[in-house]
């Protein structure tokens, strides 16, 4: 609790200065010296005995000894003493402690070059450090975990850190990074690139038609590209499941076929190969119906008659036009709006044409129509009206009343048999 003496301990990277400080809390002149941990005198007060020009003077004052060390090497670390000569003497002692950063980082690829699929080792070597460093692994910005181990040598320790890595295509061209955590050192880090064979990928894309259907009777035209490493130089067209037509042309990654009809409908393939392996990518072909026109309008005049006994229907023989979109054989076909576009101009100026013989045939039906339907109202009243006439009240239109008429009528009741029945 009296001690009058003040320092700190110091930490330095090799190569580098360390400055040791005595401190006096409260100065009574007495004198202040510093020693090495062999108890050797570096300075007192200001003056240097130890031959040492390493140690220069930074500061000496009644309260403090500031010396600084050169060039500190691992022979440099250890217990410094500051001493005060009072009575009795104080003395104090700060440690200097050398940090030593890797001398060398190397990484180790089991295979320079791997396939895809394998797992592949690697090693990261960080030599000759002090203390024992800490080892990270990152491919591209994803940290991977190791396994380390720790050698130690005299004063100084090696670590050997093993990465195991399963390498996939998108690993081709990924650096693997090997960083060193140590307090002599920020960001040493060394890096190897992977260097990985995969097997081709493949992709087929329609050239034309560009955007649509594939119709009868049009072309068809697809191209087939493919990547790999090594680049597939093998590429190859085939028909799965079926031989390829005869009309259809190959040429290089291209397969075209100038024609089509229905019998082309079917899976087409194309398949590449390289030292890995071989890929493929599959198209499949449906041909639809070409396209189709509205055809051109025609006249129709249909009228229709009712009457409770007889009918009378005038139907013309051939369908009425059609306005808007026909009904294709094909749910999958579309209309060429170009062709409807002529086909309802056609139609326009057909009926302008016609509209003159579409009224007077009209206007004949109509006419034949009333006329029939007169004749038949006249048959039906003729057959089902008339009138009866009896000779029962001859005689009676003069009577008073009823029981007169009765009685004056020709033959009364008696002559009952001499009844007789007229039609008119």
């Amino acid at each position: 609790d009296g001690q009058n003496l003040v320092t700190e301990d110091v930490t330095v990277v090799e190569g580098d200065v360390a400055t040791i400080s005595c401190r006096v809390k409260n100065s009574d002149d007495s004198v202040i010296q510093l020693l090495n941990p062999n108890r050797q005198t570096i300075y007192f007060r200001d003056f240097r005995p130890l031959k040492d020009s390493r140690f220069q003077l930074v500061n000496f004052s009644n309260s403090e000894l500031r010396v600084s060390l050169t060039n500190v090497s691992i022979s440099d670390e250890g217990r410094y003493f500051c001493q005060l000569y009072t009575d009795p003497p104080q003395e104090i002692y700060t440690t200097i402690t050398v940090l030593v950063p890797p001398r060398n980082l190397v990484i180790d690829i089991q295979k320079e070059v791997a396939v895809e699929g394998e797992e592949i080792e690697l090693n990261c070597t960080a030599m000759a450090s002090r203390p024992a460093t800490t080892i990270r692994w990152f491919k591209g910005n994803k940290e991977l975990t190791g396994k380390s181990e720790v050698e130690q040598w005299s004063d100084m320790y090696t670590v050997t850190s093993q990465l195991l890595l399963k390498v996939g295509r998108e690993d081709d061209g990924v650096p693997v990074i090997c960083l060193v955590d140590h307090p002599a050192v920020k960001d040493l880090q060394t890096q190897r690139y992977l260097e990985v064979m995969y097997k081709p990928q493949v992709r087929v894309s329609q050239n034309y038609p560009v955007q649509g259907l594939t119709r009868e009777g049009e072309p068809l035209e697809l191209s087939c590209a493919a990547f790999g490493k090594p680049q597939p130089t093998d590429m190859r067209w085939l028909r799965v499941d079926d031989e390829m037509p005869q009309h259809v042309v190959v040429s290089g990654s291209n397969l075209l076929i100038s024609n089509l009809n229905k019998t082309d409908n079917g899976t087409y393939r194309c398949e590449a190969s390289n030292a890995v392996g071989k890929s493929h990518a599959d198209y499949m072909l449906f041909v639809y119906d070409p396209p189709t026109t509205l055809p051109p309008p025609t006249t129709t005049t249909t009228t229709t008659t009712t009457i409770p006994t007889t009918i009378t229907d005038t139907t013309a023989t051939t369908e009425p036009a059609v306005h808007g979109f026909t009904h294709l054989p094909n749910s999958a076909e579309e209309l060429d709006y170009g062709d409807l576009s002529d086909s309802r101009a056609g139609e326009e100026g057909a009926i302008r044409s016609v509209d003159h013989a579409v009224v007077g045939g009209v206007v004949a039906v109509v006419v034949f129509a009333m006329l029939c339907l007169l004749i038949i109202l006249g048959r039906y009243f003729a057959r089902h009206k008339g009138t009866y006439f009896t000779h029962e009240a001859k005689g009676a239109d003069d009577a008073a009343d009823a029981d007169t008429a009765i009685i004056n009528a020709e033959g009364g009741q008696n002559n009952s048999e001499e009844k007789k029945e007229y039609f008119i």
